[in-house]
């Protein structure tokens, strides 16, 4: 088995870390604290075609696959973490589900707008009721003439304040097999967006609220039982999840080692001391197996969807590496490391939502269980029978 990366993968690794460097390292540390969708990134990595890495020419994607978009999200996240947001949104996120289930007409009214940095689109998936549990969510899609009504509303949806269109999970009946979606558009009559929050990391989200918002056929995008096949798109959006909190764990890694061997006290640099060494030598396992874990998961896919039980795996080791990394970056920088004035806190505080967001760590260990055992493990609780 090899393990090395192609002439062509190292030299795109390269050329995208080189156009980084260029491009974002000055800015990285502000951009980190800004509280929007910084759509200037956006648009300079359209130009650049780092948008849509994965998708097909004729889609206006760059027909690559879900290995050189990780690849990407690595070299971006070791520059600037803050930049790696919006590789996320252009390649990983609900963007990669709706380019695999929308219909040509969809693709063609939204896609180009996506793929030249100018709109973002968003997931509307969780609700008050309905975290881990997204099968108990209740936000309703009923029939009106040709199109649907929806009712309902949904919470923590990043990027809600600078999207243009939400990719909206729907329930059109009961149980699983109810479950779709609907795209809507922030101009449609009833869909207001609530007053903003902020997420520990600094970022702004809404509560999307929909107040029997009308949604014409022509914006139906999975329908009844669609939920299986929204899902299988989602594990795309957790490969981008599982890439950025071990390269944003990495670029710790990276800033706490040059100040470790330049920092002295007790008249030594900090790197003789045992105690400092083995933290490092802990912390380079903890990359060498992530990365193992991550290129497995988005080569199985080659140019598909990856698989769950590979995601799940992957997801849960990384994104606590991607923690760890940060946690003890800080604690060898000690006061510098915790304070604004470097990114090393910023990085403590996005690799702690990325163990909720996109399916808790709690959630992937039970994705990996069923595969252990090759048996389903409900979590709800079943009614028992009389008698």
């Amino acid at each position: 088995m090899n393990f090395e990366l192609t002439e062509e993968q190292v030299s795109f690794q390269a050329s995208v870390h080189g156009l980084a460097k260029r491009h974002l390292a000055n800015g990285a540390l502000e951009r980190a604290h800004y509280s929007g969708f910084p759509m200037e990134i956006a648009k300079f990595f359209a130009e650049h075609g780092l948008m849509g890495i994965t998708l097909c020419e004729a889609d206006g994607g760059q027909g690559g696959s879900l290995m050189d978009a990780v690849i990407a999200m690595e070299q971006v996240a070791l520059v600037c973490p803050r930049s790696a947001d919006v590789l996320q949104s252009g390649n990983f996120g609900p963007l990669r589900t709706f380019a695999e289930y929308a219909t040509s007409d969809q693709k063609e009214r939204y896609l180009s707008d996506f793929l030249k940095g100018e709109k973002i689109i968003a997931l509307g998936m969780t609700e008050a009721d309905a975290g881990s549990a997204v099968t108990d969510l209740s936000t309703t899609a009923t029939r009106d003439g040709d199109g649907y009504r929806i009712n309902g509303g949904k919470v923590f949806t990043s990027n809600s304040a600078d999207a243009d269109l939400f990719l909206v999970y729907v329930r059109f009946g009961q149980g699983i097999d109810g479950i779709g979606s609907v795209l809507m558009d922030t101009k449609m009559e009833g869909f207001t967006i609530g007053k903003p929050s902020k997420y520990m990391n600094g970022e702004d989200w809404g509560a999307l609220y929909f107040d029997n918002v009308y949604v014409p056929p022509e914006n139906l995008l999975l329908g009844p039982g669609g939920f299986k096949k929204q899902i299988a798109g989602f594990n795309a959006e957790r490969i981008g999840n599982t890439a950025r909190s071990l390269a944003v764990g990495q670029f710790a890694f990276e800033m706490s080692k040059n100040h470790v061997l330049s920092r002295k006290q007790f008249g030594r640099a900090l790197c003789e001391f045992q105690g400092i060494q083995w933290k490092f030598a802990d912390m380079q396992v903890q990359i060498d197996a992530g990365r193992l874990l991550l290129y497995r998961a988005a080569v199985n896919a080659d140019r598909g969807l990856p698989d769950g039980q590979d995601v799940a795996v992957a997801k849960a080791f990384c994104n606590k590496a991607g923690f760890d990394l940060c946690n003890e970056a800080m604690q060898v920088m000690g006061g510098t490391g915790y304070s604004q004035e470097t990114l090393i806190e910023y990085c403590f505080r996005k690799s702690r939502g990325w163990q909720i967001a996109g399916g808790s760590t709690e959630m992937m260990k039970n994705r990996i269980a069923e595969g252990v055992f090759g048996r389903r493990f409900p979590q709800r609780l079943t009614k028992l029978k009389n008698g």
